[in-house]
């Protein structure tokens, strides 16, 4: 393992259930060491047996985010990003599917000359090279261990990060578990017992860690954290309460107000104070009650989980933030609105504006196909993600004369395939990282509205922002990360136009189209990418902010 001199370490655990807010805790304390100066990087190992997240079931796991590399990976990557605001990778994502394909592939390759393969030292030494791989070049590495400690699956992973401090020196290792302790009704208090068994777990496989934060739903009495210090042997000031907050993105200063800032700066060895002066502004303009309200519909097929569409909604919440605007997020059943539903069809027509995101397989689709036909004959803004951008041109088709227009996904044929399968994606449909994944080049045609959109985004931050590039002949080119099979069939431009849309960007070689608008509308755009994974909380990403901006 080739390790990193300079770079310290700290590894979260979480203890009692999951969800209990790991990611958060952990990005926003790399928020903190990034305002001090430090370069952060952030890491994620989990326990599952999947080699990465793209066949994971959304509504259990939440989003499948996608790195600029084109790793399909958990909702949390998103959380670092938007946090750090930094590019994950794919040595950001560590699963103990991909670290045992790796390992058995290695073994039927001879590589291990014959030795027996197992869990220490072979898996939990293949787990360290990751971890070392993913902090090169970084001052401060943070590296969140997924699930809760006792699980039997993730047993691997608590073993290599103990080993790894023997490797770099336990003064370069921080250990920060994430308790919770639950409020009992019954009997009207806080009870510690399940903190203090994860404790005595943890400690049980040989790390007692320097710093503990305790979870609960409402700020607890110092006592409580006393009474887990003792149990687990630390200064009482090393154990700190995060309580329940209206916004994750109000979590680093909360952390900052807990008293972790001596623990950090001892550790760093810097006491440096960091400048949360951008999160300050952007706490006090998410809290305030703003004298506009905006209502935005979210067309979509799950709406039981709030988590499978995050980057999407928290893209608008701060985009509303920077726009002085307050949002209400109305979410509206796509099957439902299929299915001409009063309620659904209602809800359509009261929202300010309609988000269409990406999405796959035919359920609720002609709900969104729906959608995008509303905006376009009342004038409504819209805003669609890879998929919503397919609706909405089967929607301009069909309005342009192709009654059946559809998409091959969807069960189309040639003659009204609008949309179809890339010819390298055939027969992979039901596979896993086979999709044009990641970072893709565009380039925005010059006069069109989407070009304005990221050239404006240029001049007014006076660099080049999400790999954006004004070009000589005034074309635009843009960088998106993407996570589709699917592309629109060209030969049915004429058609689409017809009904309202324009291609206004295209792949570099002219073989993709990449953004549509209306431009006749006052905002209708849509991009066969997925921006959401690039918006910022402190650095909005402009098709979002232009689209909350002509709300109303």
């Amino acid at each position: 393992m080739k390790k990193n001199t300079n770079c310290k370490y700290i590894f979260v655990t979480g203890g009692v259930l999951s969800g209990v807010g790991k990611g958060i805790t952990a990005a926003s304390m790399g928020a903190i060491l990034k305002a001090k100066g430090f370069k952060v990087t952030m890491q994620k190992c989990d326990p599952y047996l999947n080699v990465d997240a793209g066949l994971l079931n959304p509504i259990e796991h939440g989003e499948c985010y996608v790195t600029h590399d084109g790793i399909e990976t958990d909702l949390d990557l998103g959380h670092y990003e938007r946090f750090l605001d930094f590019e994950t990778s794919k040595y950001s994502i560590t699963l103990s599917g991909s670290i045992y394909k790796e390992l058995i592939e290695r073994e039927r390759a001879g590589g291990f000359h014959g030795k027996t393969v197992q869990l220490v030292p072979h898996f939990t030494d293949l787990v360290q090279e990751k971890i070392a791989l993913a902090s090169r070049d970084s001052d401060i590495h943070i590296v969140e261990i997924g699930g809760t400690v006792g699980d039997y699956e993730g047993l691997p992973f608590i073993e290599a990060i103990r080993l790894f401090a023997n490797k770099v020196g336990r003064e370069n290792c921080l250990y920060l578990s994430v308790v919770f302790v639950p409020w009992l009704n019954t009997s009207k208090e806080l009870k510690t017992k399940p903190a203090q068994n994860a404790l005595k777990d943890l400690r049980g496989f040989g790390i007692i860690p320097d710093v503990v934060c305790v979870r609960t739903e409402k700020p607890a009495s110092r006592s409580i954290c006393e009474k887990i210090a003792a149990f687990a042997g630390l200064n009482p000031d090393a154990v700190l309460n995060l309580p329940d907050i209206d916004s994750v993105y109000d979590v680093p200063l909360n952390v900052l107000r807990s008293g972790v800032l001596e623990i950090l700066d001892k550790f760093v060895g810097s006491s440096k104070t960091p400048d949360m002066r951008k999160w300050e502004k952007f706490s006090k303009m998410r809290s305030t009650n703003w004298p506009e309200i905006v209502k935005v519909g979210l067309v979509a097929k799950y709406v039981g989980n709030e988590d499978t569409y995050i980057c999407v909604t928290e893209a608008l919440k701060a985009a509303a933030a920077h726009n002085h605007k307050n949002l209400d997020l109305i979410w509206i059943n796509a099957e439902k609105l299929e299915e001409s539903d009063p309620e659904a069809v209602g809800l359509l027509h009261s929202v300010d504006g309609v988000v269409v995101p990406g999405g796959f397989g035919s359920r609720g689709v002609e709900g969104k196909i729906l959608a995008a036909d509303y905006c376009l004959a009342h004038d409504v803004p819209y805003l669609g993600l890879c998929l919503g951008m397919q609706v909405a041109c089967i929607a301009a088709a069909r309005r342009g004369g192709v009654k059946d227009a559809n998409s091959e996904e969807f069960g189309a044929t040639a003659k009204n395939n609008v949309i179809y399968i890339m010819e390298d994606q055939k027969g992979k449909e039901s596979t896993g990282a086979s999709m044009r994944l990641g970072d893709y080049p565009a380039k925005l045609k010059h006069g069109t509205k989407t070009a304005k959109i990221y050239r404006d985004e240029v001049e007014e931050c006076g660099e080049y922002v999400y790999g954006t590039e004004v070009l000589k002949n005034g074309d635009v080119k843009v960088i998106e990360r993407h996570r589709h099979r699917y592309e629109v069939n060209q030969d049915f431009l004429p058609t689409i136009e017809k009904g309202g849309l324009v291609v206004s960007g295209y792949s570099p070689d002219g073989k993709l189209v990449e953004f549509v608008e209306a431009p006749k509308l006052k905002f209708f755009q849509a991009t066969q990418a997925h921006p959401e994974f690039k918006s910022r909380p402190l650095h909005v990403h402009p098709l979002f902010m232009e689209f909350i901006k002509s709300l109303k």
